[in-house]
């Protein structure tokens, strides 16, 4: 039996583990929030990086600096998700208690134990390659398409690997 009956929905009850539920449950409501922040950094981006790219602008600090920290939500919800990963009920758990073969029959298994984690570790890579291009010693116009191009693949990703609410069997509604 999956360990998922352990959590009321996700919410913090009363019983033997009531600490280890409101911390997964908080835990995975500023992983959730940080989404936010993270799509909102990378629209911004992509904006700035469309807009230097077009009109031939100066690689500011600002830009720079939007980069940066879209680095660091990304990597902070990494982190925040890894926990959730390895600690919580969708992840690891579900693979040690169904097996791998059975966590990749049902698609809302297979979906947080596999297809978020992978989705998100790719968008943050390409978030980081984005940043570090911001970074190299190239004309402003290549720092500009380099981001855009980098930033904008990230977030499709990102928005395809998030469980939104309004999708069958894998949405967490209020989450």
């Amino acid at each position: 039996m999956p360990i998922i009956g352990a959590f009321s929905g996700g919410r913090c009850s009363f019983g033997p583990h009531k600490k280890y539920n409101c911390m997964y449950t908080g835990l995975l409501h500023i992983h959730s929030f940080l989404r936010w922040i993270i799509i909102v950094l990378a629209i911004v981006a992509i904006y700035r990086s469309y807009i230097g790219m077009t009109s031939g602008k100066v690689f500011s600090a600002g830009d720079k600096k939007t980069g940066l920290f879209l680095m660091i939500a990304a990597h902070t919800t990494l982190l925040v998700g890894l926990y959730l990963w390895i600690a919580g009920p969708w992840g690891l758990a579900n693979i040690r208690n169904l097996g791998f073969g059975n966590v990749m029959k049902d698609k809302v298994y297979r979906f947080f134990a596999i297809e978020h984690l992978t989705g998100m570790l790719i968008a943050i890579v390409l978030i980081t390659i984005g940043r570090g291009a911001a970074k190299k010693n190239i004309p402003d116009a290549a720092k500009f398409k380099r981001t855009f191009w980098f930033f904008l693949v990230a977030l499709i990703i990102i928005l395809v690997s998030i469980p939104w609410s309004f999708r069958t069997g894998i949405g967490r509604p209020g989450i």
